[in-house]
């Protein structure tokens, strides 16, 4: 199975402010503030909802084509996906936008003050997705331009691939009539708990209508692990990864997209790729960064046995170089 990503692709660039904002704001000056905080350190960090799904699909050997839109400063980041099994090929080069950034400062309580500049990101919406008609099984249709989303799905639709619904980070700002042309017909629909709440408030929908619409609904469920449903059958429920130490959360739901989409290529079970979702999600959540991580097979099949049995190990396994 060839699966194509689209959505957002960014670099994080954190910095940490040893102090507290409160303390050099003041009240009575808001409408004249002028501050600039002295950082002790800069972490760029690799992001994006569609590069840390492609990342997590490419280490799990998949090769999936990354769709999206970058700037010229994109040469570094494009060699690392490239060196981790991602095929950049699609990724366009805009000639007036940097790549998406997200810039944050974050204070001793944890305060943060943060811009996201979308730059080639808001150029996603002239993407034509024609070339991939008989390349693509499926494409995942990722949190990116609000623009694009639509767009890309329709397209989709008319070109008659399969696709994923995976609003999250842009759920927030969609209208309902926004979430159900992006969500009807879908192949799979990704959220989290909350996720999964607002999209049935903001539709109108309820729980069963949503499943209804879309050929599999997965919702993460975080520490409980992840829940899979089909219109007519029983629900996959699928446990935790067991003895987690989890450092930073970020990145984690799309570590999961890309596990569960590896054991839909390989043809495995839906409780197989909820399995391996939640694995690659404990990549992330144990490690800080969102493709950070080292995948090794050895110990990833080590601890399903552990949390899901010798069956599970054996399965995922047999996908693993």
């Amino acid at each position: 199975m060839r699966i194509a990503v689209t959505g957002s692709i960014a670099t994080d660039n954190l910095m940490t402010f040893h102090g507290r904002f409160a303390e050099q704001i003041l009240a009575d000056k808001l409408d004249k503030i002028s501050l600039s905080f002295l950082v002790d350190d800069l972490e760029i960090r690799r992001g994006g909802v569609a590069a840390n799904i492609a990342f997590g699909l490419g280490c799990l050997g998949l090769r999936p084509l990354l769709v999206g839109s970058v700037g010229p400063d994109f040469a570094d980041y494009r060699r690392w996906l490239d060196e981790h099994g991602v095929d950049t090929s699609a990724v366009r080069e805009s000639a007036v936008h940097q790549t998406a950034r997200f810039v944050c400062t974050t204070d001793e309580d944890l305060n943060q003050i943060a811009s996201f500049y979308p730059g080639a990101m808001s150029e996603d919406s002239s993407i034509d997705l024609s070339s991939l008609a008989g390349v693509a099984d499926l494409v995942v249709i990722g949190a990116g331009d609000p623009v694009a989303m639509p767009s890309l799905t329709n397209q989709c639709r008319a070109l008659s691939i399969p696709f994923v619904a995976d609003t999250s980070q842009q759920l927030a700002s969609l209208e309902g009539e926004q979430i159900r042309e992006l969500v009807a017909d879908a192949a799979y629909l990704f959220s989290n708990e909350y996720e999964a709440s607002l999209t049935e408030r903001k539709t109108g929908w309820s729980d069963t209508e949503v499943t209804a619409q879309v050929g599999v609904r997965v919702t993460t469920l975080g520490a409980d692990g992840a829940r899979v449903d089909r219109r007519g059958e029983s629900p996959v429920l699928v446990g935790p990864v067991k003895d987690v130490t989890p450092v930073e959360p970020t990145g984690a739901g799309d570590a999961f997209r890309s596990g569960f989409l590896a054991a839909v290529a390989w043809g495995l079970s839906l409780e197989r790729a909820a399995q391996l979702g939640n694995l690659m999600a404990v990549q992330v959540l144990e490690t800080t960064g969102t493709q950070e991580y080292k995948l090794i097979p050895a110990e990833l099949v080590a601890r399903c046995h552990v949390s899901y049995g010798q069956a599970a190990a054996d399965d995922i396994a047999a996908h693993l170089s």
